[in-house]
């Protein structure tokens, strides 16, 4: 499927050019924040019988929803081997040990055999300083399946441990395509799959539901392009919505990421900003 798709959990991605939208909403409770593994099979038969086959650019809505980049990549094993490119202000490594969420799904996609590696770029979150180091899957840092690239600097506790995979890149944030190309493409020649979350972006950039890092639009536009000939596929995730969950343990794990359940007053505004950020990746991701 060569037109982008909108997997449509939470009616946040507004009108793309040219997007076959998939309506997900009744799924919305179920996989948002996190869900089980046979939840992900569940929904991945309802992708088959819809027919999605293996889109170019697939449109997620909230950064809720990352884990379902986990269902993307699995869809595309019969492409294999190939890498992992993840831009995110978040290792999305972490332990969780009830299935699979918006934070630990890279630690899954680690383990898939025809993926090569994973490399996130643009960490700047608290998610790997002090001791919440730990609370991050270790291993597939120090056997070189897993990179984080980050926009912050090393945690003293990294550099103490012998967390060669955590790295500092910000005298790279302005020449993302060199250091995408100097440290990933010529160590790993395969293809790559690129998941873009952008609370990667600066708050003035976009508004997100998560805490936010550092690059402007301009950063990853020319990183996307830059990747656009290496590229089997790609999704976006990022968007703004808000949800009342009914679980208990999704309301208290998201009031303790510092989310809210309440919307701003100027929520479309917000959709209307990442609309304009959706339609240059769109452009930048095309095979045309």
């Amino acid at each position: 499927m060569k037109e982008p798709i909108v997997l449509d959990f939470d009616h946040s991605v507004k009108p793309l050019p040219g997007a076959c939208i998939i309506p997900l909403n009744d799924w919305q409770g179920l996989i948002r924040y996190g869900c089980s593994l046979a939840d992900l099979d569940h929904l991945d038969a309802v992708l088959n019988r819809q027919n999605v086959g293996l889109p170019r650019v697939a449109f997620l809505g909230s950064g809720d929803f990352h884990h379902v980049s986990y269902l993307m990549i699995k869809r595309m094993r019969s492409k294999g081997p190939f890498q992992v490119i993840v831009f995110d202000n978040h290792p999305d490594n972490m332990r969780f040990p009830w299935g699979i969420h918006c934070g630990s799904w890279v630690h899954h996609v680690s383990r898939l055999p025809f993926v090569s590696r994973v490399t996130v770029i643009g960490i700047t979150s608290d998610d790997i300083r002090g001791f919440h180091l730990f609370e991050n899957y270790l291993i597939p840092l120090y056997s070189g399946k897993l990179f984080y690239f980050c926009l912050s600097p090393v945690p003293t506790l990294a550099r103490r441990l012998g967390l060669s995979g955590i790295k500092d890149c910000r005298e790279e944030q302005n020449h993302l395509s060199k250091l995408i190309q100097d440290h990933i493409l010529k160590t790993d020649p395969n293809p790559v799959y690129l998941s873009i979350d952008k609370d990667v972006l600066s708050p003035p950039t976009v508004r997100t539901n998560w805490d936010q890092g550092v690059l402007t639009e301009e950063n990853l536009i020319e990183a996307v392009r830059f990747l656009k000939p290496h590229l089997l596929a790609a999704d976006v995730t990022g968007e703004i919505s808000f949800y009342p969950y009914r679980q208990l343990w999704k309301k208290l794990l998201s009031r303790l990421d510092g989310q809210s359940s309440s919307p701003p007053p100027d929520l479309d505004r917000h959709q209307s900003r990442h609309q304009t950020v959706n339609v240059q990746l769109i452009s930048a991701l095309s095979t045309g």
